[in-house]
């Protein structure tokens, strides 16, 4: 079809070059790292496919990326601090009368609406997270109140 395009193979690597991916692999590289660094290092082309037969042809071992996700640090649990704090949006969402953000006392958040036809709707940052009893209550208490202070 007019392009040539044959297989690259392990055997026209040096030993040397073999150790390098060896070591590559070894410190966390993808198959586009080690096509990236063989193309920088050895001056060397070769597809991506290519290199994911080098990897299986010279038994290279690559990181598993659910090994490196597993490593991130948990977040801070939170600590509950007995208050709930709402603000106001200056200008509404779309479809609500007014609309703002909610922090509750465990440091939980996330945005508030009332609709045109007052009712409330609550969309935390955490999906499927429902804030305490208490703070239900004390967000229900300081809505009213910012209700009335605005006006509506």
């Amino acid at each position: 079809m007019g392009q040539n395009s044959t297989m690259f193979s392990a055997s026209k690597l040096t030993p040397e070059q073999k150790d390098s991916l060896h070591a590559w692999a070894g410190e966390g590289a993808t198959i586009s790292d080690l096509q990236t660094r063989l193309k920088d290092e050895f001056d060397i082309s070769i597809s991506y496919m290519d290199a994911r037969f080098l990897v299986l042809d010279l038994d290279l071992k690559l990181q598993d990326q659910k090994k490196e996700e597993e490593k991130k640090p948990e977040p801070p649990a939170l600590v509950p601090t007995g208050t709930v704090n709402l603000t106001m949006d200056q200008v509404a969402l779309p479809g609500a009368m007014i609309s703002g953000r909610v922090t509750f006392s465990d440091g939980e958040s996330g945005m508030w609406m009332l609709d045109e036809t007052g009712r409330p709707a609550l969309d935390t940052d955490t999906p499927g997270y429902h804030p305490s009893p208490e703070d239900v209550t004390e967000f229900q208490v300081q809505l009213r109140d910012l209700v009335q202070k605005s006006g509506l």
